[in-house]
């Protein structure tokens, strides 16, 4: 049993490795839209209540919502241009009220898609975790480098940043033991930052500014509109997130060696589709599970929820207390960069543990693989290949998870020569499609051979 001291430090280290990434969300958003720096400010610390709420209702676990796994959810960045979009033709209150009936939406179509978890057998599985992991390292880079589009992106002291921030989480990975092992992520952060105030690139401006308390208002942009062409577009956003969501569970099933059957799925989704509804409700984000914290779990080695019941609860108050999160924007993106190769490379490592389960001498599995990985980091590091397709189609064709998933299922169902039909075992998971003889897929991960 973990201290509380050290569920905390531990929750916090989640908070960081989330944050860059759910803050980016209102910061594009609000920019694109032109709000008022008050409005502004609202939306981040609207965005980081919700986030918490949201965590707290997935890692909850009843009998119909939460799928009770260490997942952390953030604000995906699927909806970025179909909010500006939806926002610049009409107005926020029509993008809100679009994502509180997606939010619904997810609710109820969540069993339904349950039962198409058939298609998702280990080589399918793995091949889209190893996605998720590959298609985060560009967005590490580019962080090491200074952040996309910043004056000094690629400058020296940039990527000295983040080679101190990389070295040091290393070397407390190899020398430390226990708890300050679990916590090398935040040591790293931490040195990193000081580094980065001693060479003048960390300013306190922000928090000065910023109010002490603020409770996040329902409709704080208006009372919600509703428009068939906004629905329909944010429903197509979140069923990108229903698939990016299952890839997450099943890494961090991997990752704590937890069966993810498909009753947890569902349960994990359907809260995902209330925490919609609370961004619609709040005027924050739609909602998905965040693979950035998977390779956080994999590196600490912990792998219990109360830590993350303790980053839920940080992320609340963070939203009520302004001052206290704008404290944790000053952390310069080299830094963070540094702290996101070990992170997004151990998502791809998990995907390759699943993988290893797999027969690959067998070319029909092969060609599963390089295919299906190829096309999704394909997609992911060059989404504008689909510039030319038909907008309603683009924030599926140009997510690389999407891509990848459908890819390898259309290959595992074309390909595989012993396809059988599906059954469900005893214990709840599921056994899949296109194995060789002998072999069983099953969306179960961790569970032993």
């Amino acid at each position: 049993m973990l201290a509380k001291h050290k569920v905390f430090a531990l929750g916090l280290q989640h908070v960081m490795a989330m944050y860059a990434g759910a803050i980016a969300v209102p910061l594009i958003i609000g920019n694109a839209l032109h709000l008022t720096p008050e409005q502004l400010a609202y939306l981040i610390a609207a965005d980081m209540f919700t986030c918490g709420l949201a965590t707290l209702l997935q890692v909850l676990s009843t009998r119909y919502f939460g799928s009770g796994l260490p997942v952390v959810l953030g604000c995906t960045f699927t909806a970025v241009g179909p909010i500006i979009a939806i926002a610049s033709t009409s107005n926020l209150p029509t993008a809100y009220g679009a994502i509180i009936i997606s939010g619904l939406f997810v609710v109820l179509a969540a069993p339904l898609y349950g039962k198409l978890l058939r298609f998702f057998p280990k080589i399918v599985t793995g091949s889209v975790v190893t996605i998720i992991g590959l298609s985060l390292i560009p967005v590490a880079m580019n962080n090491v480098a200074g952040g996309q589009g910043s004056a000094d992106f690629g400058a020296l002291h940039n990527l000295l940043l983040a080679l101190v921030t990389l070295v040091v989480i290393l070397l407390v990975n190899r020398f430390a033991t226990g708890f300050l092992r679990s916590i090398s992520v935040l040591i790293g952060l931490a040195v990193g930052t000081v580094l980065a105030y001693m060479m003048g690139m960390v300013h306190f401006g922000s928090v000065g500014e910023a109010s002490w308390l603020r409770v996040a208002q329902p409709f704080y942009f208006g009372t919600p509109q509703f428009s068939w062409v906004a629905i329909a577009t944010m429903i197509i956003v979140n069923i990108v997130s229903m698939v990016e969501s299952t890839g997450v569970y099943i890494a961090v099933g991997k990752a704590t060696e937890q069966k993810v059957e498909q009753r947890r799925i569902v349960s994990g989704l359907r809260s995902e589709g209330l925490a919609i509804m609370l961004g619609g409700i709040f005027n924050a984000f739609p909602y998905t599970a965040f693979s950035q914290n998977v390779g956080l779990i994999s590196l600490t080695r912990v792998k219990t929820r109360n830590v993350i019941f303790a980053a839920g609860g940080i992320m609340v108050v963070l939203g009520l207390l302004p001052k206290l999160a704008a404290l944790t924007t000053v952390i310069p993106s080299a830094v963070l960069g540094g702290a996101m190769i070990v992170m997004f490379g151990s998502v791809a490592a998990s995907g390759m543990s699943i993988l290893a389960e797999v027969n690959l001498r067998n070319d029909r599995n092969l060609m599963i693989v390089a295919c299906s990985i190829a096309v999704g980091v394909g997609s992911a590091v060059l989404p504008a290949i689909f510039g030319q397709m038909p907008s309603f189609l683009q924030p599926l064709l140009q997510n690389g998870i999407v891509t990848g998933s459908v890819t390898a299922v259309v290959l595992n169902l074309l390909l595989s020569d012993k396809r059988t039909m599906e059954t469900e075992n005893e214990d709840g998971s599921v056994s899949g499609l296109g194995m060789d003889a002998g072999e069983s897929a099953t969306v179960t991960v961790g569970a032993k051979q």
